[in-house]
């Protein structure tokens, strides 16, 4: 594949910074007249990049979930498991929650933000994180991956449905931690 041009490199990281805010304010209804006003170059230049609105909001949206991955790969040595892990999962709902793309992606059903490889490099990586918290008796263990993208899309929908809530995502978070009976749960 043939190296992009300085500018070319230049103009697509414009233009993925200016959809990143524009889908995070008004979703997939935004137009691309819009997102190429915004990152201050010319439509021709967006379609160049991205064939369709899907495909730039596809990697938006990939492109911030490959930084959830990166964060949760550089937390796995971390000291204290359980509140790394705890901590991390909070993370990432309350910036997913303030990106209404991130909330559309994670919450579709086909969930293609999840199957490309930026979404199995976050979903192995929060399973890492899950599963030392779990050995280090902190976190339950009948929790698995399937189980955390059901828990943090539906944190997710809290969040979006009833701003200012966030006790109900601790209550969440209260629910993952180990409580002394657990091994009579199974």
């Amino acid at each position: 594949m043939e190296k992009m041009r300085a500018d070319a490199r230049r103009n697509r990281a414009k233009v993925l910074a200016a959809a990143e805010e524009a889908f995070a304010a008004e979703g997939l209804a935004v137009p691309l007249d819009d997102i190429a006003r915004l990152a201050g170059v010319g439509a021709g230049t967006v379609y160049r990049h991205f064939p369709s609105k899907e495909a730039l909001f596809q990697a938006v949206v990939l492109e911030r979930i490959q930084q959830f991955a990166e964060e949760a790969r550089g937390l796995a040595a971390a000291g204290d498991p359980g509140e790394v892990f705890l901590d991390y999962f909070v993370r990432v709902i309350k910036q997913a929650s303030l990106n209404r793309a991130i909330c559309d992606a994670l919450a579709e059903s086909s969930g293609h933000a999840f199957k490309a490889g930026a979404g199995d490099d976050f979903r192995a990586a929060l399973a890492r994180l899950l599963e030392r918290a779990q050995a280090a008796g902190a976190v339950r263990r009948d929790i698995d991956g399937d189980d955390l993208r059901a828990l943090i899309v539906g944190c997710l929908a809290v969040e979006r449905y009833s701003p200012g809530s966030r006790h109900l995502v601790r209550v969440v978070v209260d629910g993952l931690r180990a409580s002394a009976g657990e091994d009579d749960v199974a």
